[in-house]
C-alpha cells in the first residue's frame, strides 16, 4: 500500500522547487469580484514556465529520482501540459524524455514540447489511450515513467502551489482549482488542510469529463466512457487511485461546468484581465462566476495554464461575440432591382452596424424570380443594439432572420 501523501512531502518539494521555478503571481481581480459577492483572486500559473503549473510535479518527480531512473531517461503520458513539464524538467536534469500525446493535442503543445528537447509520439484519440501506448513503450525501453497525476511527487510537486497562496493571501476562504486526474487537487488539498483546515478547498471538472465528480459522489472509483471537453488538459476518464483517496478525504466539493461556461470565460480572462488561458485554466473562474461555488470571503481560483491553441482561440472569440449578440448574421430577400441592396445596407449603415461581409445571390431555388436573397455579417455593439437593428429593418419592410 502507497505511503499516505503528508505536508512534509510538499515542503519537501516547494524546497526543491524554489529558485527554479517562478513564485506566480496572486492577483486580486476588481472586475472579477465586482461580479460576484467576493473577493475574487486568481492565481496565475498560466505564467509558469512551460506555461502551466505542470512542471511543479514534473519537475519535483524527476529531481527525486536515483542516479539509475535518471541514466534509463524518463517517458509520459499527456495531452500537452504535462508533456512540457517533463521535456523541461529531464533537459534542466540532462536526460533523454518521450512523451506520447493524444494524435489530436494542440499543435501549439506539440511544437513546445519538442522544443524542450522530447521525442514526441502521437497516439490515440485522448490521454487515456496515450497513457496505454505509453505504457507499452515503457515496457520495452525500460525508461522511468512519470505519471501525470497518480504519482506521489507529482502531486507533492502540484501543492507547492497551495503553500504559496496561503503565504501570500492572509485569511483565505477557498480554494478552487481544476481537477482532471487529481494530481493538483489532492497536492494542494494535503498542503492547506494541514496548515490552514477552516480553508474549503473545491474543484471543478468539465460536463464531458467529470470522472472524479462522479467517484465523489458514489465515494468509489468511477469510470466514464467519454471525456470530451475543450478542456483538453482535464479530459481524463479515469482518475487516479491515489489522488482519489485524498480527494475524497480533504476536498470539500467538486461541481461541474460546461464548455459553453469554460468557453465565455475564456473570452471574459483575455477581454477584461488580458490573459491568454487555456479550458482548464479558465474552470476555476467559470464555476466561480456561475455560483456554482460560495460568492463569499476571499475566494482564490486556480487559472492552472495558458497553452492554448491559436485556432481554437479563433473559434471560441467567434461564437463568444455570437452569443454576447455582438456579431449576428441576417438573411433576408429582397427586390432583384438597382439600388435595393443599396437601400438595405444604408438603413443597417445609419444603425452604426459594422458590415463584414455581404452576401447576394439571385439564382437561390428557394428564392422567387425577381427577388434576390441576401445574407449579411454584422459587428454590432451587444444584444439591445441587434435587437434594434431588427426592429427598424423589420418596420421598414424587410422580412429579416436571424442566422
Amino acid at each position: 500500500m502507497a505511503r499516505e501523501l503528508t505536508l512534509a512531502d510538499v515542503e519537501e518539494a516547494y524546497a526543491r522547487l524554489s529558485g527554479v521555478l517562478h513564485r506566480t503571481p496572486l492577483d486580486h481581480s476588481r472586475t472579477f469580484s465586482g461580479m460576484t459577492g467576493c473577493d475574487v483572486y486568481l492565481k496565475l500559473d498560466n505564467l509558469q514556465k512551460t506555461g502551466s503549473f505542470k512542471i511543479r510535479g514534473a519537475y519535483n518527480k524527476i529531481q527525486s529520482l536515483t542516479g539509475r531512473e535518471k541514466a534509463s531517461g524518463v517517458i509520459a503520458a499527456s495531452a500537452g501540459n504535462h508533456a512540457q513539464g517533463v521535456a523541461y524538467a529531464a533537459s534542466l536534469a540532462g536526460i533523454k524524455s518521450t512523451i506520447v500525446m493524444p494524435e489530436g493535442a494542440p499543435l501549439a503543445k506539440i511544437i513546445a514540447t519538442r522544443g524542450y528537447g522530447a521525442e514526441v509520439v502521437l497516439h490515440g484519440a485522448g490521454y487515456d489511450d496515450a497513457y496505454e501506448r505509453a505504457l507499452k513503450i515503457q515496457q520495452e525501453s525500460r525508461q522511468t515513467f512519470v505519471h501525470a497525476f497518480n504519482d506521489a511527487a507529482v502531486m507533492a510537486g502540484q501543492g507547492t502551489i497551495g503553500l504559496e497562496i496561503l503565504e501570500d493571501l492572509q485569511g483565505v476562504t477557498a480554494i478552487v482549482a481544476p481537477v482532471g486526474g487529481g494530481g493538483l487537487i489532492s497536492g494542494l488539498a494535503t498542503a492547506v488542510k494541514a496548515k490552514a483546515p477552516q480553508v474549503k478547498i473545491y474543484g471543478v471538472q468539465a460536463e464531458g469529463a467529470a470522472a472524479m465528480y462522479l467517484s465523489k459522489g458514489a465515494h468509489s472509483l468511477k469510470t466514464t466512457v467519454d471525456a470530451q471537453t475543450i478542456a483538453d488538459g482535464i479530459a481524463v476518464k479515469v482518475p487516479g487511485d491515489l489522488t482519489f483517496p485524498i480527494v475524497e478525504k480533504y476536498v470539500d466539493e467538486i461541481v461541474t461546468v460546461d464548455d459553453e461556461a469554460i468557453a465565455g470565460t475564456i473570452l471574459l480572462l483575455l477581454e477584461r484581465a488580458k490573459l491568454m488561458v487555456e479550458g482548464a485554466g479558465a474552470i476555476s473562474l467559470a464555476a466561480i462566476l456561475s455560483g456554482k461555488i460560495p460568492q463569499e470571503g476571499k475566494v482564490v481560483g486556480i487559472v492552472s495554464g495558458g497553452n492554448i491553441d491559436i485556432n481554437a482561440v479563433a473559434r471560441i472569440i467567434e461564437r463568444g461575440l455570437v452569443k454576447s449578440g455582438r456579431r449576428v448574421r441576417l438573411a433576408t430577400t429582397l427586390l432583384d432591382q438597382p439600388g435595393a441592396l443599396e437601400h438595405f445596407l444604408a438603413v443597417i449603415a445609419k444603425l452604426r452596424a459594422n458590415i463584414l461581409h455581404v452576401h447576394h445571390n439571385r439564382v437561390e431555388r428557394h428564392v422567387p424570380i425577381g427577388r434576390s436573397y441576401v445574407e449579411v455579417c454584422l459587428e454590432t455593439r451587444d444584444t439591445m443594439h441587434t435587437e434594434d437593428i431588427l426592429a427598424t429593418l423589420r418596420q421598414d419592410g424587410y422580412n429579416v432572420e436571424t442566422l
